[in-house]
């Protein structure tokens, strides 16, 4: 498991950190940290449903900020739990470009064992950075 809760960082919100190796890798652990947070078991998450995802930014900051974003939107609009399979980032000319395929399913209480609903991603010490020959974010969720 690439990633850990933080228990000090916030009193009524859900912190963690997330590493890989590539940026690549922390992406996915990030996603899979934020998934976590909402479903028990991500094992228990088949790949029914799939979604494409491309977005782009000027920081891979933002990027990250922008995928947890667009999970948490897809659950709440589309009732999905999804995780990263394949993910394509390139950064290129100033900006960072990520193509990934989500796939999980729909929200089944009888089958997932839930936790707690993630709301938003929020700023409060938001980071990505580069240390010790590893990505590394660290993330405040707002549930």
């Amino acid at each position: 498991m690439p990633y850990r809760y933080l228990e000090d960082v916030a009193t009524a919100d859900v912190a963690f950190e997330a590493w890989g190796k590539t940026p690549s890798e922390m992406l996915c652990s990030a996603c899979d940290a934020t998934m976590n947070v909402m479903v028990e078991d991500l094992k228990k998450l088949q790949r029914v449903e799939r979604r494409a995802i491309k977005l782009e930014n000027d920081s891979l900051e933002m990027l990250l900020f922008d995928l947890l974003q667009e999970l948490i939107f897809l659950k709440d609009a589309e009732c999905l739990l999804l995780r990263l399979y394949e993910i394509q980032l390139i950064e290129k000319e100033g900006k960072w470009h990520l193509e990934a395929q989500a796939s999980g399913e729909t929200i089944d209480e009888d089958k997932h064992e839930l936790n707690v609903d993630v709301k938003a991603v929020t700023l409060h010490r938001f980071r990505v950075a580069h240390e010790n020959n590893q990505w590394k974010a660290t993330v405040v969720l707002d549930v």
